[in-house]
């Protein structure tokens, strides 16, 4: 497995940038990155200890600390405040997974649940940085889709739908302000090493889905995600806009 590029010093220097489920995984090395490389990080988490923890391991970083529930408009609003009026940058990063649950088992309470988290708070956090970012003429949003958003045969329905959605809101929000000096992009997954929740509660979907699951590549680290995040969110991805990028090991090729 091939190692994440090493940090651009000064990168983001007097930038100041949003990442949301910045507690544990990919959003956890991308608030760092984006923090080592000189931006003041806003992160966010629905766990207050999680936060505590990457504060406190790393003093030496620029990190103000949000925890709630960022499906919720509270939380959106407390996040965007925390940033003081400037957002450079925006991480959409939270998200969950449904259970692998096929259509005929899924129920309402998954559905709702999923698509607040992985696509309702994408769209409020984006809206509300937006004006921010207007106000200035620049910002950048990337937005953590998935192999699922490429494929049927990666989760359950709900994700499935949900990081499709993604996908469309990244291109749309590209669209509308491009002229704006906005960009939104997103980065797809495949399977990556983080503590995020994905065990399978339908028989049936193990065994319509498990012989797909033979061909995945690798698993990647949360830091080869952070890699890609940071490079499209930074102005080295300056002509980059409305993309939606695997960082999957190559699953997408196959």
């Amino acid at each position: 497995m091939s190692v994440a590029a090493e940090f651009t010093e000064g990168r983001f220097a007097g930038k100041t940038a949003i990442v949301t489920g910045a507690g544990s995984g990919i959003g956890r090395a991308t608030a760092l990155r984006l923090a080592r490389e000189g931006a003041r990080v806003v992160a966010s988490d629905i766990s207050e200890q999680r936060l505590a923890e990457l504060v406190a391991e790393n003093p030496d970083l620029d990190l103000v600390t949000v925890a709630g529930d960022i499906s919720t408009e509270a939380a959106v609003q407390a996040v965007v405040g925390a940033a003081g009026g400037r957002v450079d940058a925006l991480a959409n990063v939270a998200g969950i997974m449904d259970a692998f649950l096929p259509p005929a088992e899924l129920d309402d309470a998954t559905w709702d649940r999923v698509f607040a988290v992985n696509v309702t708070a994408v769209m409020r956090l984006t809206r509300a940085v937006l004006p921010l970012m207007l106000g200035v003429g620049a910002g950048s949003i990337v937005n953590v889709s998935s192999e699922a958003s490429l494929r049927a045969s990666a989760s359950g329905a709900a994700y499935t739908a949900s990081k499709h959605a993604v996908n469309g809101f990244t291109k749309s929000t590209a669209v509308f302000y491009k002229g704006k000096g906005i960009r939104a992009n997103a980065v797809a997954p495949g399977a990556v090493a983080t503590n995020i929740e994905a065990p399978f509660k339908s028989a049936f979907a193990g065994e319509v889905l498990g012989p797909f699951f033979a061909i995945v590549p690798p698993v990647a680290t949360s830091e080869q995600l952070a890699a890609s995040i940071t490079w499209l969110l930074s102005d080295d991805a300056s002509n980059v806009n409305g993309v939606i990028l695997p960082c999957d090991g190559g699953w997408s090729a196959i």
